[in-house]
């Protein structure tokens, strides 16, 4: 249940990973700066402030990016010394109270209604997370602190760059209502767009929409939370240890009618990905999900649960090519895609696997048959190359030429939710 005061504090470091190429070279400091990507190509991975002045984004093709800012740097990341800062900024967090829900690489939760009476009020709280961010780690942070974790994500988000936003209890209206839909949690480009066409474009506006409406505009699950979230409604409580329950990875795609090959690459690609994670903690998962964004905004998901956890790299592959292509049958002809994901949850250790014996039918998705063994040692065969010679040193046919070489494996492992984090 919300608290009694703005306790909960959402603390996110700003333009994280290009402030860190500042830090780390500061001659870059003050300048436009991208990672990734460059004027001949590739994508934009992040960019600093002084970039974003000139509409430069994460996500944005290098050459496009040249354009906007001619003075525009681009660098390489350091990804282990994100990791590294990232670390060492929710270590300050921690120090303040245990009560800290890491979101992700560079964003935190915490619940101070334990620490006050150490610390002072949550904006000492605050300015003293900044002062410390900035002092002991070397970035800017900006902190929101509100009641409910929505709310304070939300005043986060208002007070970059490197700011402090407080909104007392009682005045959530009044900070709320004036402020663009798309600081709601969840309002995408198409969302807003939708909103926007219905004449609401505020948080304000569309509180004053009956859920009802709302729910029709957008869908019974999105309208019903958006709804909620806009009368500041949010039970969530700061959550500091989750189990490592499912991992994922994600893909978006421009916008396209789906065919075989290609959806075959990127899913491959995807459970590429996630397998490895898998075994790289030693565990293994019983159900597979796929998610399909279709053009418009629309989702369909589809799951199945196996008879046993399951880590290879094929099986995941062929379960979650089944599973996408029975979300996209069930569009009518010529629906256009834009996204695919692959998740496995349900997960559980699996260091060894009980060996079956040889009778028909051998069931090459059970880990104990010859064929699912031999699987098995494929992929402890890629491991081990790609431990000794790099990640791109082998692979399965199709996950390689599923490959984006514009954006790094190493970013992408960064940007994604890790196991145990949510």
């Amino acid at each position: 249940m919300p608290s009694d005061g703005a306790t909960i504090l959402h603390a996110d470091l700003d333009a994280f990973y290009a402030s860190v190429e500042q830090l780390l070279d500061p001659a870059l400091r003050g300048r436009p700066v991208a990672v990734g990507g460059g004027p001949s190509g590739g994508v934009v991975l992040a960019a600093s402030y002084e970039a974003k002045a000139f509409g430069v984004q994460g996500g944005m093709p290098g050459w496009r990016a040249a354009a906007l800012c001619p003075r525009l740097t681009f660098v390489r990341g350091h990804f282990h010394e994100y990791q590294r800062l990232g670390d060492a900024a929710m270590a300050v967090l921690r120090d303040i109270t245990p009560a800290v829900e890491r979101i992700s690489i560079d964003e935190a939760f915490l619940d101070v209604s334990g620490a006050t009476h150490l610390f002072g009020p949550p904006q000492d709280i605050g300015a003293t997370i900044r002062l410390r961010v900035r002092e002991e780690v070397g970035l800017p942070i900006s902190v929101g602190a509100a009641r409910t974790k929505h709310l304070a994500k939300v005043a986060s988000q208002v007070a970059k760059p490197d700011g402090l936003v407080v909104v007392e209890p009682g005045t959530e209206r009044a900070f709320l209502d004036p402020l663009p839909v798309e600081l709601l949690w969840g309002v995408g480009p198409v969302t807003r767009q939708r909103l926007a066409d219905q004449g609401i474009r505020t948080v304000g506006q569309l509180a004053e929409v009956p859920g009802s409406v709302v729910e029709r505009l957008l869908g019974e699950a999105v309208g019903h939370r958006l709804s909620a979230l806009a009368h500041d409604e949010d039970p969530r409580r700061v959550v500091t240890s989750r189990r490592a329950g499912s991992v994922g990875a994600q893909s978006a795609m421009r916008r396209r009618r789906p065919e075989r090959d290609d959806v075959r690459r990127t899913l491959a690609h995807l459970v590429d990905r996630v397998a490895r994670r898998l075994r790289e903690k030693g565990l293994a998962g019983r159900t597979v999900t796929v998610t399909v964004r279709f053009a418009g905004g629309t989702r369909a998901t589809r799951s199945r649960t196996l008879t046993q956890p399951v880590a290879a790299t094929l099986t995941l592959t062929e379960v979650a090519e089944r599973l996408a292509w029975d979300a996209i049958d069930d569009r009518s002809p010529g629906a256009e895609i834009t996204l695919l994901g692959v998740s496995v949850s349900h997960v559980a250790p699996q260091r060894t696997v009980q060996l079956e014996l040889d009778l028909p039918p051998q069931d090459p998705w059970r880990p104990g048959t010859a064929p699912g063994a031999a699987r098995r040692a494929v992929d402890g065969s890629v491991d081990a190359a790609r431990t000794r010679f790099g990640r791109d040193a082998v692979g399965y046919l199709p996950a390689v030429l599923g490959r984006r070489a514009s954006v790094p494996e190493e970013f992408r492992e960064l940007a994604e939710h890790e196991l145990g984090e949510g």
